[in-house]
């Protein structure tokens, strides 16, 4: 698979576009100054304690948005996090290590969020969904640092291997691997990009890691109000660590320091890749050079249509988004509607698992697709579409087919779906619904006849207009050109040009 990506930035932000074999998968914008992102850490203050919710409203420093924390999220790990928290605020050195630093009982599960916090407290908390419509952020205690490797988890001392490395003897020598690294009173993570490595590029992504902590344990010696501690990465840098592999075939970017930033990334995790990334120098568009702006402008918008002629309807609404599948032109099989309808519902699985992936819909959705009688065939879709949905790293659930034709998706909403405006302002309302009056348009050409035979005491006048309104003045025994002719005394001349839009027109004289 040919798998590349296409970097756009300017001073406004940043979109970056995933194609695998030159189609669009996915599709990301970030704008520069985000308040809050997947993965930062802050150290917020205790604005409101809901009892009936078992939950509390956190002031993060933004004065329109606070973060929500249910007792759950504060995760086991809360009472280390605060003792932790309070010496490094205390100038206690050996914070930046945890070495050493004696880990407190977990947190009980069935505990009430009234009695372990208390209105103005400061505590260290991290987001895990961005701010969605009128809610703000979700937040957790349990902080993690991650990097293209490893995921880093303090007060804790666990290592868990990722479940999509299968190989036994890759399992063990990683496992004994971060034995050998991990630093004390610190869980580990670790990655599928990891599979394979070496001792020396894990170690370096650790030691960024605790470069990082190091970082927050000086920052909370200064700690006077709430306020965001560690960002994450850049939005380059996040796609980067995201999709990043050895099958990673080319990244193109149009922005020369965006440029030098990926290319030392990739040569910091990856050394000897860096060839992979290339400067974009051309007059055209990055994105109108691939093919990309072409390929939003189809994907983007409530209709979604297929090459073989099906179609699909994305609706969102509050709750969920919902979409259906209709066969539209598709040519029938000779088979029957049965294998048709099978057809056209797998070639609307493939497109379908893209869509998710392309606008990173999250939360519910529901897909209606066409009717099947036959059980293996509604297994078979069942199959496809958890096969096309194995390329999503984005935590998800997919239901057979229901008895009235309907599966049901659940995807990780992390933050808001990608939303892309391929609708055009109308030249002739200018996006307001309304146009001018037809007799208003009337009467601004004779106001113009009049002042060529009043004021230049014209005696021939050329109208040129659009041809339906060329066709509206002239058509008729007694036409408006005849009209104005008679009660003007003067010679009209109505030329049409398709290149004006409707109301447009000219009025000249001699």
């Amino acid at each position: 698979m040919n798998k590349e990506l296409v970097i756009s930035a300017n001073e406004a932000g940043v979109r970056i576009a995933l194609t695998e074999d030159k189609q669009l998968v996915e599709l990301h914008t970030e704008k520069f100054g985000t308040k809050f992102s997947v993965g930062d850490i802050f150290i917020g203050r205790v604005k409101k304690i809901m009892q009936g919710l078992n939950a509390a409203f956190i002031d993060l420093g933004d004065e329109e948005q606070d973060g929500f924390m249910h007792y759950l999220d504060l995760g086991p790990y809360y009472l280390s996090c605060s003792k932790y928290m309070r010496q490094a605020m205390n100038g206690n050195a050996g914070m930046k290590t945890l070495n050493p630093f004696k880990l407190e009982p977990n947190l009980a599960k069935d505990g009430n969020m009234g009695a372990t916090l208390t209105p103005g407290q400061f505590l260290l908390v991290q987001v895990t969904k961005e701010p969605i419509s009128t809610k703000g952020p979700k937040l957790t205690g349990n902080l993690s640092l991650a990097g293209h490797y490893i995921v880093l988890t303090p007060f804790e001392n666990t290592i868990s291997i990722s479940q999509k490395i299968k190989a036994k003897d890759e399992r063990t020598r990683l496992k004994r691997l971060m034995q050998s690294i991990k630093p004390e009173n610190f869980g580990v993570i670790v990655r599928t990009n990891a599979e394979g490595k070496t001792v020396a590029e894990i170690d370096a992504d650790m030691r960024a890691l605790m470069n990082n902590w190091s970082k927050m344990t000086e920052k909370l010696k200064r700690i006077t109000s709430p306020q965001k501690l560690v960002s994450e990465e850049s939005a380059v840098a996040v796609a980067l660590r995201e999709v990043l592999s050895d099958d990673f075939n080319t990244v193109y970017v149009d922005n020369e320091e965006v440029y030098n930033e990926v290319r030392e990334y990739v040569k910091s995790m990856v050394p000897g890749k860096e060839s992979i990334v290339r400067f974009y120098k051309l007059q055209t568009p990055i994105f109108d050079q691939f093919g990309i702006t072409r390929d939003i402008r189809r994907a983007f918008g409530k209709i979604v249509t297929i090459r073989s002629g099906v179609y699909l309807y994305v609706e969102q609404t509050e709750a969920m988004h919902v979409i259906d599948v209709n066969s539209g032109n598709h040519i029938k099989m000779g088979g029957g509607q049965e294998d048709t309808a099978l057809q056209v519902n797998i070639e609307s699985a493939v497109e379908i698992a893209r869509q998710l992936r392309l606008r990173d819909i999250g939360g519910i959705i529901i897909v209606d697709f066409v009717d099947m009688i036959k059980s293996e065939n509604r297994k078979k879709l069942y199959d496809v579409m958890c096969e096309e949905m194995k390329k999503d790293k984005t935590r998800h659930t997919v239901l057979p087919l229901s008895k009235f034709g309907l599966m049901q998706i659940t995807r990780q909403r992390l933050r808001p779906a990608v939303e892309v405006d391929v609708q055009e302002k109308c030249p002739l309302c200018d996006g307001t619904g309304k146009i001018k009056s037809s007799l208003v348009v009337v009467d601004e050409i004779e106001a113009d006849i009049k002042y060529q035979t009043e004021q230049k005491k014209a005696k021939r006048i050329v109208i040129t207009a659009h041809p339906y309104v060329q066709a509206y003045l002239t058509k008729g025994l007694l036409s408006q050109r005849r009209r104005w002719m008679l009660k003007h005394k003067c010679r009209i001349r109505v030329k049409s040009d398709s290149h004006l839009s409707l109301l447009d027109f000219t009025v000249n004289g001699n």
